[in-house]
């Protein structure tokens, strides 16, 4: 609703990468610099009172089917605390710096065994070298597009938990000596016995598994792959900011199940680092507003994403 808003004289280039620079007159440069602590607090509040609201609907009607819900929802919502973490690894969560660590490590990291400080210096290296042989998450992208078949095990390990196992063999906290590996182990242990506690008292130690566990290990997984597929999988260049990752279409279904708190406008995200995840809808109306929509690399919807990603019949890639 706000694309009339937007200088008209700053136009993007017509071709070579765009800059802020491009985009932005200096009005527009502050307005969209600005954090807001208050939202900051509004969207973990959210996080987590989903999250509640999904193990309180368990509690009450126990069911196969409210726990059903509970395990896409809270799934869902999990993946929503790593990208408010992933918000915090860029400071734009809150304008206080320390309180952007300080949440992002305990209130969004550690309950699902990540560290903030290193994901934070991985993830800069990232915005570095976007798509280039020294992005570390390049790996991410590369093997696309796979056989159907693959991608459907794949996603099928997600569900059935076998992601989840591989990923706990595979964790070494303890590669850099004692000292190191209890840093690693701190914040999870002691995030992860604060939940189980708080979740015996209300309805027993199963709860937690059934209501924290469980959504790590099966829905939170599936739509990590989503998440890593629609972002930078089958995308274009390295040197355009443009084509070397994706924004994707979410309604309201999407946006519940799959992509929390702005993450399918991950283009804009690159072309704009310094933008907070809930204005990045007016970026995405800004490009659009200075006619880029047909340089940009969109997809209508994740169902999309995955019919691009899986692109050959059968089980070889």
């Amino acid at each position: 609703g706000q694309a009339g808003w937007y200088h008209p004289r700053m136009r993007a280039p017509s071709d070579g990468p765009v800059t802020a620079g491009d985009l932005l007159t200096l009005e527009e440069l502050g307005h969209f610099r600005r954090t807001s602590t208050l939202r900051g607090v509004c969207l973990v509040l959210h996080a987590w009172g989903v999250i509640a609201g999904a193990i309180a609907l368990y509690l009450l009607w126990p069911s196969g089917l409210t726990l059903g819900v509970a395990v896409l929802v809270i799934g869902t919502r999990q993946l929503g605390l790593m990208v408010l973490m992933h918000e915090t690894a860029h400071w734009l969560l809150f304008r206080q710096g320390r309180l952007n660590t300080w949440v992002g490590t305990w209130l969004c990291a550690a309950p699902l065994g990540a560290d903030l400080k290193a994901y934070r210096r991985r993830h800069h290296l990232h915005h570095r070298h976007t798509q280039t042989p020294e992005d570390p998450d390049l790996a991410l992208s590369v093997p696309l597009p796979v056989a159907r078949g693959r991608l459907a095990v794949a996603l099928l390990s997600d569900l059935g938990g076998r992601t989840a196992l591989t990923r706990i063999v595979r964790w070494r906290p303890w590669q850099g000596g004692l000292a190191q590996a209890w840093r690693r182990v701190r914040a999870p242990l002691v995030a992860n016995a604060a939940l189980c506690a708080v979740l015996t008292a209300l309805g027993g130690w199963p709860l937690y598994l059934l209501t924290w566990v469980l959504p790590w290990a099966t829905w939170f997984q599936l739509v990590t792959r989503i998440r890593d597929i629609a972002e930078h999988g089958l995308v274009g260049g390295a040197d355009d900011p443009l084509r070397n990752t994706r924004t994707v279409g979410a309604g309201l279904l999407a946006r519940a199940l799959v992509a929390p708190y702005g993450v399918n406008y991950h283009l804009e995200h690159h072309l704009l680092v310094f933008v907070p995840c809930w204005k990045l809808p007016e970026v995405h109306a800004l490009l659009l507003a200075k006619d880029l929509a047909g340089r940009m690399e969109r997809a209508a919807s994740y169902a999309e994403v995955l019919s691009r990603a899986a692109a050959a019949k059968g089980w070889v890639r």
